[in-house]
């Protein structure tokens, strides 16, 4: 791998976290912004990741047909794919299509953001990264066919990959406040599922390092390891942000008042086991429980 300060890096899809990362690396002097390039879908995500000095070109992998500019160079680089799936249906159209762009200029590595949701319900149990998958939804599907497409590129070039089953994210700007200020209800705790998260901050470390070490690959859980219930998390967040505690429904109230997205997630209950991902990367988390995150992530937004 080339010397950290003249590896190309590229980020495919740069929303909160790609954009966060974007501000980490520059702030760490870990690499220059002209090594930086971006894939946006939107204009207004492109202006952004300019305004931060990086090279952006928007595209959209909805699109059939498109190639990518040829001033968009992928080869030998340092691939973060965290462009979301679509919004419906059983496959990651996107990610098929980003696949295709690689034909002829294979990346260095490929560092794929999923979700913790390609477990599906495992009634409450502990998960680690040997439990079978078992999307239950489409949403978890969509992220399933993306990790399946991505290991068959990869093992057929020979291409290291890091796939980050990642849980829940939270922190500054990314909390529920609107839906807490607009008092929608919450499942009362005996009802509620186990819920995973992961602090911000510790997210972007995890992904630095997935990207950054050479001797990183593979596939890891990405949560604080101490799982609570949504009721609770939303209670917490309420309490951290001095707002209202929302009302507390059953479950069979839920199914008349909440959406049906909500619902699909009232369905689901896993603990996810972080172990191999601590021990792998070395890595003590900032924030290790819910608490301690919510002490640095309040906020107004």
């Amino acid at each position: 791998m080339p010397d950290k300060k003249e590896q190309q890096i590229s980020i495919i899809g740069c929303g909160y976290i790609g954009r966060r990362l974007i501000q980490l690396m520059l702030s760490k002097n870990l690499t220059k912004a002209e090594n930086i390039n971006t894939l946006v879908k939107s204009i207004d995500s492109q202006k952004q990741c300019v305004e931060s000095g990086v090279s952006s070109i928007q595209f959209d992998m909805d699109a059939t047909g498109q190639s990518l500019p040829e001033s968009f160079q992928l080869h030998h680089s340092i691939v973060y794919y965290f462009a979301p799936p679509p919004s419906q249906g059983a496959i990651d159209s996107r990610a098929r299509t980003f696949i295709k762009q690689l034909t002829h200029q294979p990346p260095a590595k490929i560092v794929l953001i999923s979700t913790t949701g390609v477990y599906g319900n495992c009634h409450g149990q502990w998960v680690n990264e040997n439990t079978p998958l078992n999307p239950g939804v489409d949403r978890a599907r969509r992220r399933f066919d993306a990790e399946q497409q991505f290991q068959s590129y990869c093992q057929k070039f020979d291409i290291p990959l890091v796939i980050l089953r990642v849980s829940g994210i939270y922190g500054p700007g990314k909390l529920p406040l609107k839906r807490i200020r607009a008092q929608t209800p919450v499942v009362r705790e005996e009802d509620s599922p186990f819920s995973n998260r992961i602090h911000a901050d510790d997210l972007l470390e995890i992904c630095l390092k997935a990207g950054l070490s050479q001797d990183i690959e593979g596939i890891f859980n990405c949560a604080d390891g101490h799982p609570t219930t949504m009721c609770d998390y939303f209670m917490k967040v309420a309490q951290a942000n001095d707002l209202p505690e929302p009302p507390i429904i059953t479950l069979e109230q839920a199914k008349t008042q909440l959406s049906a997205g909500m619902l699909s997630y009232m369905n689901e209950s896993r603990r996810i086991d972080n172990q191999k991902l601590l021990a792998t990367f070395k890595l003590t988390l900032k924030y290790p429980d819910l608490d301690k995150g919510l002490a640095r992530s309040n906020d107004n937004d």
